[in-house]
């Protein structure tokens, strides 16, 4: 039982090795993410900041009003 182990990890050593030195002969090629990461990213970002801004200016809320002129009414 011991050699069978023995030799089944030296394969399984072999192997990764093997696999290492394949995958740093290979050249390098940029995939999706790092085409076209940046500007999917940038799109995302504009296209939020754009909806935000309409639906903030279309809802028809009043942002930030001060309580001066209602608190001078309320006492006359």
């Amino acid at each position: 039982m011991f050699p069978l182990v023995r030799s089944t990890l030296g394969l399984t050593a072999r192997g990764v090795q093997q696999i290492a030195v394949r995958g740093a002969h290979r050249k390098y090629q940029p995939d999706f993410h790092d085409k076209y990461g940046n500007a999917v990213l940038v799109g995302g970002i504009l296209f939020c900041a754009i909806v935000l801004a309409y639906v903030g200016t279309q809802i028809g809320l009043d942002w930030n009003r001060s309580p001066v002129g209602r608190w001078q009414n309320w006492r006359a």
